[in-house]
């Protein structure tokens, strides 16, 4: 389907409003105008009236009139709109995976998977909209009942990234929306179109059933005139960031500041370990994928590969082999594996990789380079050797480079390097020895929030909470008991007796 086929259907073709309470878009005319480039051909896709602060306003305002209606709709209720919004996503899936590839450079298949991740997650949201449980306790006092209720929070912002431009709205946004929360998103400038498009399919099965508008809002601004005011507004009750370390730290500080809560999903130098008892048949295409899949721009992506020196001869051939093997072009065909960076800036990011790896002294095994044929954002993934000590090993590069490091002796030792980042957030280990694998997920093992055997450092299923530890902020979402962060949390005593017993044996008679 050509582009203009494409943006018509999903109703972003022409200048697009950058503000929505749900059916009403707006925005200051004084704003300036976005354009959306896609990298796959470096034409654009269209075009944004960016949001100003007044516009913020106004959609705060409809959010918050909205939260007093919408947590009173019964949270099972509230399940089956979110049913209804995924039916809709379903019917819209090739169309919107093909919006993702084509806006943000991530193949079909990718682009594919990540609305089927929002259908996923819509489909958990509504079996949890009848499982927000809380607890009972037995009480010390007689005739006394102890137990604690979850409550709807409020309006929540969601500051997405352009990696997973519709995915990551909708683990916070659903699981938000049967919680009895109302969300303001501000996507990534670099793929608000994914957005918008997003944004019409919800606002449409809102309205067809009657539910209030300012559930679900979208912003598109820039930081100046939008971002910072969202993250100063202490009516925003929870923020959810997702992004680099260094804007994560800031936006953390600054909602802090009015005691909000955030959820933050930072960086990530993820490791996948090679030990001596590992299966290379299972480890390279784990590695290889997690290297490459979305071109290296997941915060999951493998960037270190710890291999044991008895297995490095072996594995470092299979992955060029397996390198060797990938096309790299338009995500739209078939048969492709890779498709571009985002945009133009992340491939001169990537080519400065690569020169800071061999200025440390690193040695190219493979690959490396940008492919100007193709266009300005295509890049030749590459495969260095570094030593676990280089600073370039210790950060976090948003770019397909991989880098393969040795070690000796026992699990342990390979364990020690993988911990030495300030990331936190995902990791693997391929072993078919049952202690080192016990031993990875063991307190003395990986200090990441993920950690898996056999299987690559990206692809989180929607049913596990996801998030990090250390400077990958701490933030869950998604699956498991995520929900917790989206709603406040009362403990409640309730005396059914005809007594007043004090707590702790306390007297008090008068």
């Amino acid at each position: 389907m050509d582009k203009k086929t494409l943006t018509a259907k999903l109703g972003v073709d022409g200048l697009c409003k950058g503000a929505s309470t749900g059916i009403k878009w707006f925005a200051s005319e004084k704003t300036k105008k976005l354009v959306s480039y896609s990298p796959v051909d470096n034409q654009p896709l269209g075009s944004i009236q960016c949001a100003d602060a007044g516009d913020y306003e106004r959609v705060m305002t409809a959010a918050e009139e909205a939260f007093l209606k919408w947590r009173a709709v019964p949270a099972p209720v509230r399940g089956e709109i979110v049913r209804k919004i995924a039916l809709r996503i379903r019917e819209n899936k090739e169309n919107l995976g093909s919006l993702v590839s084509m806006e943000m450079g991530k193949i079909l298949q990718e682009g594919m998977g990540e609305v089927q991740e929002m259908i996923d997650i819509c489909d958990f949201a509504v079996g949890l909209s009848r499982q927000l449980y809380g607890l009972t306790m037995p009480s010390e006092r007689p005739e006394h009942r102890l137990m604690e209720q979850w409550h709807p929070l409020g309006p929540i912002t969601v500051i997405s990234a352009y990696n997973f431009p519709i995915a990551v709205w909708s683990w916070n946004a659903m699981i938000a929306a049967v919680c009895g929360d109302v969300v303001i998103w501000k996507p990534s400038s670099k793929t608000p179109l994914c957005a918008i498009a997003v944004q019409k399919i919800v606002a449409e099965v809102m309205e067809e059933n009657g539910m209030p508008e300012g559930v679900f809002n979208l912003i598109i601004g820039s930081g100046r005139d939008v971002g910072e005011i969202m993250l100063e507004d202490s009516r925003a009750r929870l923020v959810s960031f997702t992004g680099s370390t260094g804007i994560g730290r800031h936006v953390g500080e600054t909602v802090a500041k009015h005691f909000g809560r955030a959820i933050l999903e930072l960086g990530g130098n993820n490791a996948a370990i090679v030990t001596e008892h590992a299966d290379l048949s299972q480890a390279i295409p784990g590695i290889v994928f997690g290297a490459v899949g979305t071109t290296g721009q997941r915060c999951t992506s493998t960037r270190r590969v710890i291999v044991h020196e008895s297995k490095y001869e072996e594995t470092v051939r299979r992955l060029a082999a397996a390198y060797g093997k990938l096309t790299i072009g338009d995500p739209l065909k078939d048969g492709v594996h890779i498709g571009p960076l985002v945009d133009a800036g992340v491939a001169e990011d990537y080519v400065k990789a690569c020169e800071e790896a061999a200025a440390q002294g690193g040695e190219l095994l493979y690959g490396g380079g940008l492919l100007p044929d193709l266009g300005p954002c295509y890049a030749r993934p590459a495969i260095f050797k570094m030593s676990a000590d280089m600073p370039l090993v210790k950060e976090e590069r948003f770019c397909p480079i991989l880098y393969v490091i040795t070690y000796g002796g026992p699990v342990e030792n390979a364990l020690d390097i993988h911990n030495s980042v300030i990331h936190g957030l995902s990791s693997s280990i391929f072993t078919t020895d049952f202690r080192e694998a016990e031993k990875f997920l063991s307190y003395a093992g990986s200090d990441c929030g993920i950690a898996n055997v056999n299987i690559g450092t990206n692809g989180a299923e929607i049913g596990g909470a996801f998030g990090g530890e250390k400077e990958t902020g701490g933030g869950r979402e998604s699956g498991s008991d995520a929900w917790k962060g989206y709603m406040r949390r009362q403990s409640n005593a309730v005396n059914y007796s005809s007594e007043m017993p004090l707590a702790q044996g306390i007297k008090f008679d008068f």
